[in-house]
């Protein structure tokens, strides 16, 4: 599937004059790649509007001859997956509470075994990038090569303006690691219109491969996730008003070349403090063995972070740099201590 991937549709598949009316003004734009609708939809508590079954499905097909836009749908048991191949849907995605589940993901792919689908794999609901990782595995294996990552945020325990805290690192890493498109659903990260755009505009200077958007003729008026949704119109100015960004530079340029030279150099001095300041922490390590000392000195700890976070904010470097940077190197300090 070429890239930029842009999969927008309802969150739901409420009615078929919904579903035909949203996929009708979808098709006049050219950038958009897939009809998403969600068939079934596990709500977080019972009584919530649970989708249409295989009545939506019937529309979604209807919606696909209608409009020639190809289709996609989410697909929880084997028994949705067997549904959606025989109402033709052209791609499934799995969503973020099947993939935290490798008993569920197992019986998926064994259902997909023998088909040439593209399968989208959302990241987990927890910051997991091996359960991640290990959803493609399986596909993988099950013989299925048209593989997709959808990311779409993970639950946060602190404050924060999305519904789900990106962690775009996590996403970029299974990129790197897996060699796989990865589109980002910026519709569950920002959980609000308000926040689409740069969220948008972040996933393309980030590189990453396309759009998951929830688009609704009337999404006031959407049986799920109203304040995410937005109209096609409203997708087609978001896109335009998108700034692309290259994904490859020429190895030509020579500002660059002299820039990721100085990075290079920088890079490999930070190796070799990082190698002295293991082999100290080793002696360190003898030493407090030799006095009968403990390898943690919380007191110490402590006021090594808070010296390190003042003199990075002088800096101008930021206090969730500076933690993660020195915790990975206490970590590494106790275990050479050890």
């Amino acid at each position: 599937m070429k890239t930029p991937i842009v999969i927008a549709g309802p969150c739901s598949v409420e009615s078929e004059a919904q579903l035909l009316a949203t996929a009708s003004a979808l098709a006049q734009n050219p950038q958009v790649s897939l009809l998403r609708g969600g068939i079934w939809k596990p709500r977080t508590r019972p009584d919530a509007f649970e989708g249409r079954g295989e009545e939506g499905l019937q529309w979604l097909l209807q919606a696909k001859r209608t409009t020639g836009l190809p289709t996609a749908t989410e697909v929880a048991t084997p028994a949705h997956v067997e549904l959606a191949l025989k109402y033709e849907v052209d791609a499934l995605w799995i969503g973020a509470r099947t993939v935290v589940n490798p008993f569920s993901v197992q019986q998926l792919a064994d259902a997909l075994k023998g088909t040439d689908i593209t399968v989208f794999i959302k990241n987990p609901v927890s910051p997991d990038l091996n359960l991640w990782r290990g959803a493609f595995e399986r596909f993988q294996k099950a013989g299925l090569t048209h593989l997709v990552g959808i990311h779409r945020g993970f639950s946060y325990y602190k404050e924060s303006p999305y519904r789900n805290f990106p962690m775009w690192e996590i996403a970029i890493e299974l990129k790197r690691i897996l060699d796989v498109p990865v589109i980002t659903d910026i519709s569950h990260i920002c959980g609000s219109r308000e926040l689409l755009h740069d969220t948008a505009q972040k996933s393309v200077d980030l590189a990453f491969d396309g759009l998951m958007v929830e688009c609704h003729h009337d999404p006031d008026h959407a049986l799920t996730d109203a304040n995410q949704q937005i109209t096609p119109k409203a997708l087609n100015d978001l896109l335009e008003s998108l700034t692309p960004r290259a994904k490859q530079t020429s190895t030509a340029d020579p500002v660059l070349a002299a820039l990721r030279s100085e990075i290079d150099d920088i890079d490999d001095e930070l190796l070799q403090l990082l190698a002295r300041r293991m082999n100290v922490a080793s002696q360190i390590g003898e030493y407090k063995k030799e006095k009968g000392l403990t390898v943690v000195q919380m007191d110490r700890w402590k006021q090594i972070l808070a010296d390190h976070l003042a003199t990075g904010e002088t800096l101008g470097l930021s206090a969730e740099l500076i933690n993660k940077v020195f915790e990975a190197i206490h970590q590494a300090s106790i275990r050479r201590q050890l």
